[in-house]
Protein backbone atom coordinates (compact mmCIF):
# COMPACT_ATOMS: atom_id res chain seq x y z
CA UNK A 1 0.00 0.00 0.00
CA UNK A 2 3.19 2.12 0.93
CA UNK A 3 4.01 1.60 -3.26
CA UNK A 4 0.44 2.49 -4.22
CA UNK A 5 0.44 5.85 -2.53
CA UNK A 6 3.71 7.21 -3.49
CA UNK A 7 3.29 6.16 -6.75
CA UNK A 8 -0.64 7.69 -7.25
CA UNK A 9 0.50 11.22 -5.34
CA UNK A 10 3.77 11.07 -6.94
CA UNK A 11 1.76 11.24 -10.18
CA UNK A 12 -1.24 13.47 -8.96
CA UNK A 13 1.88 16.01 -8.36
CA UNK A 14 3.14 15.84 -11.91
CA UNK A 15 -0.74 16.32 -13.46
CA UNK A 16 -0.44 18.73 -16.22
CA UNK A 17 -4.03 19.23 -16.46
CA UNK A 18 -7.54 17.74 -15.92
CA UNK A 19 -7.34 14.62 -18.50
CA UNK A 20 -4.79 13.65 -17.12
CA UNK A 21 -5.11 13.83 -13.81
CA UNK A 22 -8.69 12.24 -14.84
CA UNK A 23 -6.87 9.12 -16.02
CA UNK A 24 -4.74 8.89 -12.84
CA UNK A 25 -8.73 8.86 -10.70
CA UNK A 26 -9.54 6.04 -13.26
CA UNK A 27 -6.44 4.06 -12.56
CA UNK A 28 -6.20 4.52 -8.75
CA UNK A 29 -9.31 4.83 -7.55
CA UNK A 30 -11.98 3.98 -10.14
CA UNK A 31 -13.97 0.51 -10.82
CA UNK A 32 -11.01 -1.22 -12.22
CA UNK A 33 -8.38 1.14 -10.39
CA UNK A 34 -5.16 -0.55 -8.24
CA UNK A 35 -7.38 0.40 -5.24
CA UNK A 36 -10.36 -0.96 -6.13
CA UNK A 37 -8.81 -4.29 -7.18
CA UNK A 38 -6.98 -4.66 -3.87
CA UNK A 39 -10.51 -3.84 -1.73
CA UNK A 40 -11.67 -6.80 -3.74
CA UNK A 41 -8.84 -9.28 -2.44
CA UNK A 42 -10.44 -8.56 0.91
CA UNK A 43 -12.40 -11.34 0.54
CA UNK A 44 -9.67 -13.77 0.25
CA UNK A 45 -7.99 -12.42 3.79
CA UNK A 46 -8.99 -13.78 7.09
CA UNK A 47 -10.94 -12.04 9.83
CA UNK A 48 -7.81 -10.73 11.46
CA UNK A 49 -5.91 -9.75 8.37
CA UNK A 50 -9.37 -7.50 7.00
CA UNK A 51 -9.19 -5.71 10.37
CA UNK A 52 -5.62 -4.25 9.82
CA UNK A 53 -5.97 -4.41 5.87
CA UNK A 54 -9.79 -2.50 5.52
CA UNK A 55 -8.82 -0.05 7.18
CA UNK A 56 -5.60 0.90 5.82
CA UNK A 57 -7.50 0.75 1.85
CA UNK A 58 -10.05 3.04 2.96
CA UNK A 59 -7.59 5.26 3.95
CA UNK A 60 -5.48 5.12 1.28
CA UNK A 61 -8.68 5.80 -0.82
CA UNK A 62 -9.43 8.59 1.04
CA UNK A 63 -6.26 10.06 0.33
CA UNK A 64 -5.29 9.52 -3.11
CA UNK A 65 -9.28 11.41 -3.38
CA UNK A 66 -8.38 14.44 -1.42
CA UNK A 67 -4.93 14.75 -3.55
CA UNK A 68 -6.84 14.58 -6.50
CA UNK A 69 -9.24 17.24 -5.42
CA UNK A 70 -6.58 19.56 -4.36
CA UNK A 71 -4.78 19.24 -7.22
CA UNK A 72 -7.80 20.02 -9.33
CA UNK A 73 -8.62 23.12 -7.58
CA UNK A 74 -4.86 23.73 -8.21
CA UNK A 75 -5.22 23.28 -12.01
CA UNK A 76 -8.63 25.26 -12.21
CA UNK A 77 -6.96 28.16 -10.23
CA UNK A 78 -4.10 27.64 -12.71
CA UNK A 79 -6.19 28.00 -15.92
CA UNK A 80 -8.30 31.10 -14.86
CA UNK A 81 -5.07 32.96 -13.66
CA UNK A 82 -3.96 32.33 -17.12
CA UNK A 83 -7.25 33.15 -18.61
CA UNK A 84 -7.60 36.45 -17.28
CA UNK A 85 -3.49 37.26 -18.12
CA UNK A 86 -4.41 36.64 -21.41
CA UNK A 87 -7.88 38.88 -21.49
CA UNK A 88 -6.55 41.34 -20.03
CA UNK A 89 -8.06 44.84 -21.40
CA UNK A 90 -6.37 48.00 -20.69
CA UNK A 91 -9.49 50.00 -19.91
CA UNK A 92 -7.62 53.97 -20.10
CA UNK A 93 -7.37 53.26 -23.72
CA UNK A 94 -9.70 55.21 -25.81
CA UNK A 95 -13.12 54.19 -26.65
CA UNK A 96 -14.89 53.08 -29.42
CA UNK A 97 -15.82 55.40 -32.30
CA UNK A 98 -19.66 56.33 -32.38
CA UNK A 99 -21.23 53.97 -34.90
CA UNK A 100 -21.63 55.68 -37.86
CA UNK A 101 -25.51 54.83 -38.28
CA UNK A 102 -27.90 57.36 -36.48
CA UNK A 103 -31.16 57.47 -35.26
CA UNK A 104 -33.51 59.99 -37.48
CA UNK A 105 -34.73 63.21 -34.99
CA UNK A 106 -38.53 61.41 -35.53
CA UNK A 107 -37.48 58.21 -34.05
CA UNK A 108 -35.82 60.11 -31.59
CA UNK A 109 -38.52 62.78 -30.55
CA UNK A 110 -40.93 59.73 -30.35
CA UNK A 111 -38.97 57.87 -27.61
CA UNK A 112 -38.56 61.07 -25.95
CA UNK A 113 -42.47 61.90 -25.35
CA UNK A 114 -42.90 58.08 -25.00
CA UNK A 115 -40.78 58.71 -21.84
CA UNK A 116 -42.20 61.76 -20.64
CA UNK A 117 -45.55 60.78 -20.89
CA UNK A 118 -45.14 57.00 -19.17
CA UNK A 119 -43.82 58.99 -16.44
CA UNK A 120 -47.41 60.35 -16.25
CA UNK A 121 -48.57 56.90 -16.74
CA UNK A 122 -49.58 56.85 -20.51
CA UNK A 123 -49.38 53.98 -22.10
CA UNK A 124 -48.37 53.20 -26.08
CA UNK A 125 -51.60 52.39 -28.58
CA UNK A 126 -51.10 51.49 -32.20
CA UNK A 127 -53.39 50.72 -34.98
CA UNK A 128 -53.37 50.74 -38.86
CA UNK A 129 -52.70 53.01 -40.91
CA UNK A 130 -54.96 52.17 -43.42
CA UNK A 131 -58.42 52.29 -42.04
CA UNK A 132 -62.04 52.59 -42.72
CA UNK A 133 -63.81 55.90 -43.08
CA UNK A 134 -65.98 54.98 -40.03
CA UNK A 135 -62.90 54.80 -37.77
CA UNK A 136 -61.50 57.80 -39.44
CA UNK A 137 -64.55 59.87 -39.65
CA UNK A 138 -67.52 58.98 -38.34
CA UNK A 139 -66.95 57.57 -35.49
CA UNK A 140 -64.79 60.87 -34.21
CA UNK A 141 -67.81 62.94 -34.96
CA UNK A 142 -66.74 63.96 -38.54
CA UNK A 143 -69.81 64.63 -40.65
CA UNK A 144 -70.19 63.18 -43.91
CA UNK A 145 -70.23 67.34 -45.44
CA UNK A 146 -66.91 68.24 -43.39
CA UNK A 147 -64.04 69.08 -45.69
CA UNK A 148 -61.31 66.96 -44.27
CA UNK A 149 -63.12 64.10 -45.71
CA UNK A 150 -62.94 65.65 -49.22
CA UNK A 151 -60.36 63.93 -51.61
CA UNK A 152 -58.62 67.05 -52.02
CA UNK A 153 -57.60 66.32 -48.74
CA UNK A 154 -58.02 62.78 -47.66
CA UNK A 155 -56.03 59.74 -49.38
CA UNK A 156 -59.01 57.36 -50.21
CA UNK A 157 -57.78 53.78 -51.44
CA UNK A 158 -58.66 52.44 -54.56
CA UNK A 159 -62.18 50.47 -55.13
CA UNK A 160 -63.45 48.57 -57.78
CA UNK A 161 -67.06 49.11 -59.21
CA UNK A 162 -70.06 47.90 -57.44
CA UNK A 163 -67.73 47.17 -54.05
CA UNK A 164 -70.48 48.07 -51.60
CA UNK A 165 -67.51 47.78 -48.57
CA UNK A 166 -67.15 50.42 -46.53
CA UNK A 167 -64.48 53.04 -48.40
CA UNK A 168 -60.95 53.06 -46.67
CA UNK A 169 -58.75 55.69 -46.15
CA UNK A 170 -55.08 56.37 -45.21
CA UNK A 171 -55.27 57.74 -42.01
CA UNK A 172 -55.36 61.84 -41.68
CA UNK A 173 -54.79 61.24 -38.07
CA UNK A 174 -54.20 58.76 -35.11
CA UNK A 175 -57.55 59.39 -33.43
CA UNK A 176 -59.15 56.12 -34.92
CA UNK A 177 -56.59 54.17 -32.89
CA UNK A 178 -58.13 56.12 -29.44
CA UNK A 179 -61.66 54.77 -30.82
CA UNK A 180 -60.02 51.00 -31.72
CA UNK A 181 -58.23 51.31 -27.79
CA UNK A 182 -61.49 52.25 -26.47
CA UNK A 183 -63.70 49.34 -27.78
CA UNK A 184 -61.08 46.88 -26.89
CA UNK A 185 -60.23 47.88 -23.13
CA UNK A 186 -62.86 50.23 -22.31
CA UNK A 187 -62.66 53.01 -19.24
CA UNK A 188 -60.76 53.96 -17.38
CA UNK A 189 -58.11 54.64 -20.33
CA UNK A 190 -54.97 56.65 -20.71
CA UNK A 191 -52.73 56.66 -24.00
CA UNK A 192 -51.05 58.23 -26.54
CA UNK A 193 -51.24 56.69 -30.30
CA UNK A 194 -47.71 57.95 -32.12
CA UNK A 195 -47.66 57.13 -35.46
CA UNK A 196 -47.23 57.92 -39.18
CA UNK A 197 -50.53 60.14 -40.42
CA UNK A 198 -51.33 61.19 -44.51
CA UNK A 199 -52.94 64.39 -46.03
CA UNK A 200 -52.87 65.77 -48.98
CA UNK A 201 -50.86 68.98 -48.30
CA UNK A 202 -47.08 69.71 -49.53
CA UNK A 203 -45.03 72.81 -48.37
CA UNK A 204 -42.29 74.10 -46.28
CA UNK A 205 -44.23 73.22 -43.30
CA UNK A 206 -46.46 70.78 -44.67
CA UNK A 207 -46.08 67.06 -46.21
CA UNK A 208 -47.72 64.11 -47.42
CA UNK A 209 -46.86 62.06 -44.81
CA UNK A 210 -46.02 62.86 -41.41
CA UNK A 211 -45.80 61.81 -37.86
CA UNK A 212 -48.68 63.10 -35.16
CA UNK A 213 -49.08 62.16 -31.52
CA UNK A 214 -52.67 62.07 -29.74
CA UNK A 215 -53.14 61.18 -26.33
CA UNK A 216 -56.32 60.54 -24.36
CA UNK A 217 -57.07 59.99 -20.82
CA UNK A 218 -60.72 58.71 -19.38
CA UNK A 219 -61.73 58.55 -15.99
CA UNK A 220 -64.93 60.03 -13.71
CA UNK A 221 -63.87 63.14 -12.66
CA UNK A 222 -61.53 64.47 -15.55
CA UNK A 223 -61.35 67.74 -16.40
CA UNK A 224 -59.92 70.59 -18.26
CA UNK A 225 -57.28 71.84 -15.52
CA UNK A 226 -55.83 67.79 -15.77
CA UNK A 227 -55.56 68.14 -19.20
CA UNK A 228 -53.57 71.77 -18.96
CA UNK A 229 -51.39 70.08 -15.79
CA UNK A 230 -50.69 67.41 -18.53
CA UNK A 231 -49.16 69.60 -21.11
CA UNK A 232 -47.49 71.66 -18.83
CA UNK A 233 -45.57 68.71 -17.52
CA UNK A 234 -44.66 67.92 -20.86
CA UNK A 235 -43.69 70.92 -22.20
CA UNK A 236 -41.32 71.65 -19.05
CA UNK A 237 -39.72 68.04 -19.49
CA UNK A 238 -39.80 67.71 -23.81
CA UNK A 239 -37.87 71.14 -24.31
CA UNK A 240 -36.17 70.86 -20.76
CA UNK A 241 -37.07 74.48 -19.66
CA UNK A 242 -38.96 74.62 -16.07
CA UNK A 243 -42.22 76.84 -15.99
CA UNK A 244 -43.12 77.19 -19.62
CA UNK A 245 -46.30 79.00 -20.01
CA UNK A 246 -49.20 77.73 -21.93
CA UNK A 247 -52.44 79.72 -23.36
CA UNK A 248 -55.14 78.00 -24.25
CA UNK A 249 -57.75 79.51 -27.09
CA UNK A 250 -61.13 78.54 -27.38
CA UNK A 251 -61.33 76.79 -30.50
CA UNK A 252 -63.77 74.19 -32.34
CA UNK A 253 -62.90 70.56 -33.21
CA UNK A 254 -65.47 67.98 -33.96
CA UNK A 255 -64.51 64.96 -31.38
CA UNK A 256 -63.88 67.45 -28.68
CA UNK A 257 -66.33 69.84 -26.90
CA UNK A 258 -65.33 72.43 -25.37
CA UNK A 259 -61.72 72.66 -27.67
CA UNK A 260 -58.86 74.48 -27.08
CA UNK A 261 -55.85 75.45 -29.35
CA UNK A 262 -52.71 75.34 -27.13
CA UNK A 263 -50.20 78.06 -27.70
CA UNK A 264 -46.69 78.10 -25.55
CA UNK A 265 -44.40 81.00 -24.52
CA UNK A 266 -42.02 81.93 -26.94
CA UNK A 267 -39.66 85.13 -28.84
CA UNK A 268 -37.22 85.86 -31.44
CA UNK A 269 -33.93 86.83 -30.56
CA UNK A 270 -31.86 87.73 -33.88
CA UNK A 271 -33.58 85.66 -35.86
CA UNK A 272 -33.56 82.70 -33.26
CA UNK A 273 -36.47 81.08 -31.80
CA UNK A 274 -36.75 80.75 -27.71
CA UNK A 275 -38.84 78.66 -26.02
CA UNK A 276 -40.23 79.91 -22.84
CA UNK A 277 -39.06 83.14 -22.57
CA UNK A 278 -40.72 86.49 -23.80
CA UNK A 279 -43.91 87.72 -24.34
CA UNK A 280 -45.15 85.96 -27.85
CA UNK A 281 -46.92 82.53 -28.44
CA UNK A 282 -46.49 79.74 -30.78
CA UNK A 283 -49.55 77.45 -31.48
CA UNK A 284 -48.44 73.27 -30.89
CA UNK A 285 -51.00 71.54 -30.67
CA UNK A 286 -54.81 71.28 -30.73
CA UNK A 287 -57.00 69.72 -27.63
CA UNK A 288 -60.44 69.31 -25.70
CA UNK A 289 -63.02 67.64 -23.94
CA UNK A 290 -64.17 64.04 -25.52
CA UNK A 291 -67.03 64.99 -27.53
CA UNK A 292 -69.86 62.34 -25.81
CA UNK A 293 -70.56 61.17 -29.38
CA UNK A 294 -66.83 60.10 -29.52
CA UNK A 295 -67.41 58.57 -26.48
CA UNK A 296 -70.49 56.50 -27.19
CA UNK A 297 -68.62 55.44 -30.66
CA UNK A 298 -65.92 53.70 -28.79
CA UNK A 299 -68.75 51.71 -26.51
CA UNK A 300 -68.11 53.69 -23.30
CA UNK A 301 -71.38 55.41 -21.44
CA UNK A 302 -70.88 59.43 -21.61
CA UNK A 303 -73.04 59.93 -18.89
CA UNK A 304 -70.09 57.82 -16.63
CA UNK A 305 -67.11 58.98 -18.03
CA UNK A 306 -65.14 61.48 -19.61
CA UNK A 307 -61.98 62.32 -20.48
CA UNK A 308 -60.14 64.94 -22.09
CA UNK A 309 -57.29 64.25 -25.61
CA UNK A 310 -54.74 66.43 -27.44
CA UNK A 311 -53.35 65.99 -30.54
CA UNK A 312 -49.54 67.86 -31.95
CA UNK A 313 -47.18 66.51 -34.71
CA UNK A 314 -44.26 64.77 -33.87
CA UNK A 315 -42.16 66.34 -36.83
CA UNK A 316 -43.27 69.71 -36.15
CA UNK A 317 -42.47 69.70 -32.32
CA UNK A 318 -39.06 68.36 -33.50
CA UNK A 319 -38.53 71.40 -35.71
CA UNK A 320 -39.07 73.71 -32.59
CA UNK A 321 -36.07 71.72 -30.13
CA UNK A 322 -33.93 71.29 -32.47
CA UNK A 323 -34.20 74.06 -35.08
CA UNK A 324 -34.86 72.19 -38.41
CA UNK A 325 -36.43 74.88 -40.32
CA UNK A 326 -38.03 72.39 -43.65
CA UNK A 327 -40.18 70.03 -43.27
CA UNK A 328 -39.52 68.37 -46.06
CA UNK A 329 -35.79 68.04 -45.54
CA UNK A 330 -37.59 64.89 -43.07
CA UNK A 331 -37.80 62.73 -45.91
CA UNK A 332 -35.20 63.83 -48.38
CA UNK A 333 -32.88 60.83 -46.98
CA UNK A 334 -30.42 63.45 -47.62
CA UNK A 335 -27.15 61.54 -45.78
CA UNK A 336 -25.64 64.80 -45.01
CA UNK A 337 -29.26 66.15 -42.96
CA UNK A 338 -28.97 62.52 -41.44
CA UNK A 339 -26.00 63.27 -39.96
CA UNK A 340 -26.16 66.53 -38.89
CA UNK A 341 -29.39 66.41 -37.03
CA UNK A 342 -29.11 62.92 -36.11
CA UNK A 343 -29.03 60.58 -33.12
CA UNK A 344 -26.58 58.23 -31.46
CA UNK A 345 -28.74 55.21 -32.04
CA UNK A 346 -27.69 53.48 -28.29
CA UNK A 347 -28.49 56.91 -26.07
CA UNK A 348 -32.13 55.74 -24.73
CA UNK A 349 -33.78 58.82 -23.94
CA UNK A 350 -35.27 59.00 -20.02
CA UNK A 351 -36.48 61.87 -17.75
CA UNK A 352 -33.51 61.01 -15.14
CA UNK A 353 -30.26 60.74 -17.46
CA UNK A 354 -31.76 63.11 -19.99
CA UNK A 355 -33.80 63.64 -23.37
CA UNK A 356 -31.53 64.93 -25.68
CA UNK A 357 -27.90 64.09 -24.85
Amino acid sequence: MDDLKQKYLSQIADAGDEAGLEDIRLAAVGKKGEVALKMRELGKMTPEERQVAGPALNALKDEINSALAAKKAALGDAALNERLRTEWLDVTLPSRERPAGTLHPVSQVTEELTAIFAELGFSVAEGPRIDTDWYNFDALNIPGHHPARAEMDTFYMSRAEGDERPPHVLRTHTSPVQIRTMEAEGAPLRIICPGGVYRADYDQTHTPMFHQVEGLAIDKDISMANLKWTLEEFFSAFFEIDGIKTRFRASHFPFTEPSAEVDIQCSWVDGQLRIGEGDGWMEVLGSGMVHPKVLAAGGIDPDVWQGFAFGMGIDRIAMLKYGIPDLRAFFDSDLRWLRHYGFASLDQPNLHGGLSR
